[in-house]
């Protein structure tokens, strides 16, 4: 999961403001969950309620990208979509904590066969679309295979397609049957897999199993109104302006204890700036109103009136998934001890500035973090506070052949990555290294990264994943196995090989097991990797979002990266 300037889930949320004047302030604790003694504890605000009714306005600064969960990648679509659609199994969000893979339309997590190559659901009973027709295991399978037409769908999530068997179909349209999934009844769904995946029950949280009925699919139109099988169905969407989503009278609660399904309608209102929109929430001009935007919709001048009693009170904050770090070109940086002279003499406070300071983001030691299965202690000799070591590295460099001038690509529509940049220039200064700056188009900014435009050092970041507890689904895309040096993974930035943590990676890839077994071994794999510095952790983000007076219940989520509309409510 990349981040970028756009709200996605493969390329997901931008998290964090640019104030680049201001260090910021500390989260303050709000009125949900009382004094923290960790400034990046989680901030509820409301819990416990549980009364219905009542109607929740959303203020967006912009339209959806889509509302299809068959091309559906990112963050904020998957959020509301989890009022209006339900997946085999469910990232059920907790705040400042991975996700909780929980069933959803099946009974379980899923069985697997001994030998790891097939996995079994079974849906519940009583499962109904919006018209009142049962949903069956058929329309799992049909969900499915609409991702696989990807000249269809461009934004269709792909990292279950990858997990299953069966590489060369291309959807129903013209690929026919799709054998990696069997429906051998109305309520099985039997999975065929390449290989051995342990965090499976994740995949199958994605979008893809949402249910389509075959009959209702328009293709690229069914964005329009996709058919519901959650607590909520979309009465009105104009496009761009609004959209009203109200109760779905075939939903059974019964059947479904993750959503608490409190307010009777939300109003989405599409198209407000988002200037106005951190206004209308810090006046809590409407006390009813949220926001999915990124970074809770906040604007570099609105730092200090989070400090304001009355805003503090309204604020649900909480550390995210999603880290930033600095790729070290390999193929152009050679030499492991020059990269780690080069991550020693960084300023990563003064990085941290960039982002906001510390209300926005917090320094981090490594690319994963000890709430994720199976993780094991990371080893670095950067300073924890950030403070560069400037002696040592200059130490490192004695008596080597290293580069004079290096190139730092940045994407051109954030200032905050352009002003990385500046910090690393005064930084590599010291070492007698003049740092040119390279901005490039935002919307090509990983593709020029995974071309041979590659520059000598760029930022990137990574929110987690299918899963954000599992090690893998961290580890796995960003130092992704290379078997002969030579071909990467899109992800993999830094090129990235060593002949044995290589193939060791990519051995465990196929390697049967428990996710916290086989956490500990990418953990681990992991940590030798980082003391070849291809990586340069920096900091973490950690979200604020003010909601109106009358709202309860309000949590950031960790992987959303926005208050979780499943469990929020309005008193009224």
């Amino acid at each position: 999961m990349k981040r970028s300037t756009m709200a996605a889930i493969a390329l997901t949320v931008s998290a964090g403001l640019t104030l680049t004047a201001c260090g910021g302030s500390k989260p303050a604790p709000g009125s949900g969950s009382g004094p923290r003694a960790d400034a990046y504890a989680p901030v509820e605000i409301g819990k416990g309620y549980t009364t219905k009714g009542g109607n929740i306005n959303v203020l967006m600064s912009s339209d959806f990208q889509t509302l299809d969960p068959g091309n559906s990648n990112y963050v904020q679509t998957a959020n509301v979509g989890q009022l209006y659609y339900r997946t085999l199994t469910m990232a059920k969000e907790t705040a400042g904590k991975p996700p909780t893979i929980v069933p959803d339309l099946a009974t379980d997590l899923g069985k697997p066969s001994a030998d790891g190559l097939t996995w079994t659901y079974t849906l519940k009973k009583g499962l109904k679309f919006e018209d009142g027709t049962p949903i069956t295991s058929k329309d799992i399978k049909y969900g499915v295979e609409r991702t696989y037409a990807r000249d269809v769908y461009t934004q269709a999530p792909q990292e279950l397609n990858a997990a299953l068997a069966d590489d060369s179909y291309k959807g129903p349209y013209s690929g026919g049957d799709f054998k990696a999934i069997d429906t051998p009844d109305d309520r099985t769904v039997v999975f065929h897999l390449k290989q051995p995946f342990a965090e499976f029950p994740a995949l199958v949280s994605r979008s893809n199993t949402a249910p389509v009925p075959k009959a209702e699919d328009t293709k690229l139109d069914y964005t329009n109104h996709p058919v519901s099988s959650g607590p909520y169905k979309i009465q009105s969407y104009d496009r761009g302006r609004s959209m009203k989503l109200v109760r779905n009278d075939q939903w059974n609660p019964a059947t479904d204890p993750n959503r608490t399904a409190l307010p009777d309608t939300f109003t989405f209102t599409l198209s407000t700036a988002q200037a106005t929109i951190s206004q209308q929430l810090l006046a809590d001009s409407d006390p009813t109103a949220v926001t999915l935007d990124s970074n809770g919709g906040l604007q570099a001048s609105d730092a200090a009136e989070l400090n304001k009693p009355d805003v503090e009170k309204r604020t649900a904050g909480g550390l995210l998934g999603c880290t930033d770090v600095l790729d070290f070109n390999t193929e152009t940086i050679k030499d492991p001890d020059v990269r780690k002279a080069l991550a020693l003499s960084i300023d990563r406070s003064a990085v941290q500035v960039q982002y906001g300071g510390e209300r926005f983001g917090k320094l981090t030691q490594s690319y994963i973090n000890s709430a994720q299965r199976g993780y094991v202690e990371q080893h670095t000799d950067l300073d924890p506070t950030g403070k560069p070591k400037l002696d040592e590295a200059k130490k490192l460099l004695a008596g080597k052949t290293y580069p004079k001038k290096l190139v730092y690509g940045y994407a051109d529509a954030n200032p905050r990555y352009k002003n990385v940049g500046t910090v690393l220039q005064q930084n590599f200064k010291q070492l007698g290294i003049d740092l040119q700056l390279r901005p490039i188009p935002t919307a090509n900014y990983y593709t020029v990264l995974a071309g041979d435009q590659m520059p000598d050092i760029a930022r990137s970041g990574w929110c987690g994943g299918a899963d954000s507890g599992s090690v893998r689904t961290t580890v796995d895309p960003n130092l992704g196995p290379s078997v002969d040096g030579e071909t990467f993974g899109f992800s993999n930035i830094p090129r990235y090989y060593d002949p044995k943590i290589s193939r060791a990676m990519y051995e465990l890839r196929g390697t049967n097991g428990s996710s916290e077994e086989l956490g500990r071994k990418w953990a681990t794999l992991f940590d030798q990797a980082m003391q070849s510095y291809p990586l340069v952790p920096l900091v973490r983000s950690y979200t604020s979002s003010v909601v109106g007076s009358k709202v309860r219940n309000a949590q950031v989520g960790y992987f959303f990266g926005g208050i979780d509309l499943s469990i929020i409510g309005v008193q009224h």
